[in-house]
């Protein structure tokens, strides 16, 4: 998000937030409803109801940042609410989620298991 900060974990909020929040609701909510603590080197990502949206707050040297990404015409994928308020994610599969990919649809092969060759 902004060069030379450095971030160790991507948080995606499962259940979308009120759009209406800036960076002291946002923070807010990442310490109390989340349990996280707003100044990790941590982003936490936020999208609203229609999934078009997305914010991300993370905190930087000596201050909070906000990011706001607005699809004009397509919706993001997003994680369906499992166990947690979150799902976690690396920075590669962040940069794919912005570019419009499923990380939840793409699904790798089944695992063979075999005892014997023949």
């Amino acid at each position: 998000m902004h060069s030379g900060c450095d971030i160790d974990q991507v948080y995606l909020c499962q259940e979308p937030v009120d759009f209406r929040k800036a960076i002291n609701g946002l923070s807010a909510l990442v310490e109390q409803a989340l349990e996280l603590n707003p100044f990790g080197r941590a982003l936490y990502v936020f999208i609203n109801r229609q999934r078009n949206k997305l914010k991300v707050l993370y905190w930087h040297r000596n201050g909070f940042c906000l990011w706001l990404k607005r699809l004009e015409a397509e919706k993001f994928a997003w994680p369906k609410p499992a166990d947690g308020a979150t799902q976690t994610v690396s920075l590669q599969e962040f940069e794919w989620l912005l570019e419009g990919f499923d990380l939840w649809r793409n699904q790798p092969h089944k695992t063979l298991y075999f005892k014997t060759v023949s």
